[in-house]
């Protein structure tokens, strides 16, 4: 008789989203008069930038041609991908070989099958509050998981104690969903940490092209990291890729756990299980390397930027405690006095008519935290946050 992976039994209920879109649905039916204003989401709103499209539409022409016909391609990305890349991260002063870079279809399928290449005995340490895929996705496998209290106190930045203990360690800098982000020396704590400990730190840079103050954007840009980490970044954020789907992982030659490197392993599952990104959309991601390309999404970002700049003001204003809206397209804060997040969400739906994101939906450490992301149009962030300042000033 068949049997399931019994891990999967012990996974929450994912109520989150689901529960914040019923809560507005009911609303909204009760109040069709109502303008509701969604600051809650992680989707960005801006349509992929004029090179992007270019590239992408005459590689679909070329699709179309025998002589420029692709079909399957290299499971580790086109070489024209891999060299953009490459030269993005000199600019920040990371040295890469171009096979140590896989593009895939997101950093979101790569943090999870990256485990792939691990035993489930390993302990895995995980910032609380937190995205939930890491979480997710190590309990499917049944490996246990401490979690990293990220509060008020370090500023959501929690760092190698003493008794800190752990195999597999995930960071996200910029965080998802405080916006907090690490320092040199904090990042430095940590690899210090892997290396003494035989550690491997999964480092999430999804939001890497929001920093804007000198703060690291690559875990490679700290001494020894090539030793102990593995990155992923993504071009949703960067450059919309939302829906259109491409993002790539870096696997360092000199990763070398239990005498294997991990670079390796990687290539050898990605050929197995993975039959690499469409030439169509690898097409458009190098759009976004060109000088247009450039340019233009970081026109986007920076319309992102003013917005966070707004909420965190808007905080500023009003003395409430908040973290991120600088290298971040997201607020984290406080909620006014000390209400329940949930409680607060309802509060501010049928008062101000907003949605943000209770913290508690990611994790304990989120308890009366609330999330407001800055990937809405600029017309409805001024008006969110002109509602906002009047209900709570």
């Amino acid at each position: 008789m068949l049997k399931i992976n019994e891990n999967y039994r012990n996974l929450k209920e994912s109520y989150l989203f689901s529960e914040i879109a019923k809560r507005v649905k009911e609303y909204q039916d009760a109040n069709p008069d109502k303008k509701v204003i969604r600051m809650g989401i992680g989707d960005v709103s801006l349509p992929l930038c004029p090179a992007v499209v270019d590239e992408m539409q005459q590689a679909a022409v070329g699709m179309g041609k025998a002589e420029t016909f692709h079909g399957y391609g290299p499971e580790q990305g086109y070489a024209f991908l891999r060299e953009a890349i490459q030269g993005y991260y000199k600019e920040f002063g990371v040295s890469l070989e171009a096979d140590e870079i896989f593009v895939s279809d997101g950093a979101k399928s790569d943090v999870g099958n990256i485990l792939d290449l691990f035993s489930t005995d390993n302990t895995v340490l995980i910032p609380d509050p937190v995205y939930p895929v890491y979480v997710d996705t190590n309990i499917m496998d049944g490996r246990k998981i401490t979690f990293l209290p990220a509060n008020r106190e370090n500023h959501f930045l929690p760092v190698p104690g003493p008794d800190t203990q752990g195999d597999i360690i995930y960071l996200c800098s910029p965080n998802n969903p405080t916006g907090a982000v690490y320092s040199r020396e904090q990042l430095g704590a940590w690899v210090d940490f892997a290396k003494a400990n035989g550690s491997l730190i999964l480092f999430d840079a999804a939001y890497e092209s929001f920093i804007s103050d000198g703060s690291p954007r690559s875990i490679y840009e700290i001494d020894g990291a090539k030793e102990c980490a593995v990155e992923f970044c993504s071009f949703s954020k960067t450059a919309g890729f939302t829906g259109t789907r491409c993002g790539y992982t870096i696997v360092p030659h000199t990763l070398v756990f239990d005498g294997t490197p991990l670079n390796r392993l990687w290539l050898r599952r990605q050929t197995t299980k993975f039959n690499g990104v469409a030439y169509v959309v690898q097409r458009a991601a190098m759009g976004v390397f060109t000088p247009e390309g450039r340019r233009q999404t970081r026109e986007n970002i920076e319309y992102y930027k003013r917005n966070a700049q707004l909420m965190a003001e808007t905080m500023e204003k009003l003395g409430i405690w908040y973290t991120g809206g600088k290298n971040s397209p997201y607020v984290w804060f406080q909620c006014p006095g000390g209400a329940d997040s949930w409680a607060f969400f309802d509060e501010l739906l049928h008062k101000a008519q907003i949605v943000g994101t209770p913290g508690e939906g990611f994790g304990e450490n989120g308890k009366g935290y609330f999330r407001f992301s800055a990937f809405s149009s600029h017309e409805d962030t001024q008006e969110a946050m002109k509602r906002f300042y009047e209900l709570y000033r």
